[in-house]
């Protein structure tokens, strides 16, 4: 699938135009999601220095978006197309609802995983699952 993911707000606390603390578990969820083949893209408002500065964060935080701020790596700007990004899901604090944790996030895009997890906690730790 593709998801697009905000930056501020989504993956560090807003701040902007500064970059904000990271927040709990987004790098590393990025990364799960993108070990299961999704292509995730950084769709966000910054641009120029700033957006550079966003990019290069999530560099040295050891993750890179397979697209920023477009639909695939070489599409180039065009004034006469949409600038909707094309994707399955979008990842945003702005959501109804505001953003979730990003373990209810992966879990929300891959629920099966969330079943067999918790029956193997239920198995480890002899609980019945109504418990959890």
């Amino acid at each position: 699938m593709k998801i697009a993911v905000d930056f501020d707000g989504t993956i560090v606390e807003h701040k902007y135009p500064e970059i904000g603390k990271t927040r709990p578990f987004a790098f590393e969820t990025l990364k799960m999601l993108e070990k299961k083949g999704h292509q995730l893209i950084m769709w966000t408002y910054r641009s120029g220095k700033y957006l550079d500065e966003a990019v290069a964060f999530c560099r040295k935080n050891d993750f890179e978006f397979y697209a920023v701020n477009c639909n695939y790596p070489e599409e180039e700007f065009n004034e006469t197309k949409s600038r909707k990004i094309d994707c399955d899901y979008y990842i945003d604090d702005r959501n109804i609802g505001g953003l979730p944790s990003w373990g209810e996030i992966y879990y929300l895009i891959h629920p099966e995983e969330q079943e067999s997890n918790i029956s193997v906690r239920n198995i480890k730790k002899g609980k019945s699952f109504w418990k959890f």
